[in-house]
């Protein structure tokens, strides 16, 4: 499966990445089915950010609430490893739900998607509607 990023996106995940760095950035992905359409930065709230994300729980409620008033879907979350690969992480796996949602892993100049399955995460694969 691929999920369709634009590049400017990309770029803005990349840039998040660096200006947090030693820390992980992190944040929701916004669009629809497989297709994101927006990143939005949100506060890193966990106690050690340097190895460790958490979303500001308040403002994952809020995006949530305005996709159920019309607003765009969220369809997965982002972060950064600013000292490992993009992969996910054995913490990663540990604190996936198994939704189904999108994750974007931003290290090493890079970023990757990952499907969020119950069995674990699966790779997708990367198209850029405008390249």
């Amino acid at each position: 499966m691929a999920v369709e990023v634009s590049s400017e996106v990309l770029e803005a995940l990349l840039a998040q990445a660096a200006q947090a760095h030693p820390r992980e950035c992190c944040g929701v992905l916004l669009g629809s089915g497989e297709r994101v359409e927006r990143a939005i930065p949100v506060d890193n709230v966990h106690p050690a950010p340097e190895k460790h994300f958490e979303i500001d729980p308040q403002v994952l409620i809020d995006c949530h609430r305005r996709a159920r008033e019309g607003g765009p879907e969220v369809v997965g979350y982002y972060h950064s490893h600013p000292n490992g690969l993009a992969r996910p992480s054995p913490t990663d796996r540990e604190s996936a739900s198994g939704d189904g949602r999108i994750w974007a892993i931003v290290a090493g100049g890079a970023v990757t998607f990952w499907k969020d399955d119950p069995e674990g995460f699966e790779p997708l694969s990367l198209a850029t509607p405008d390249s």
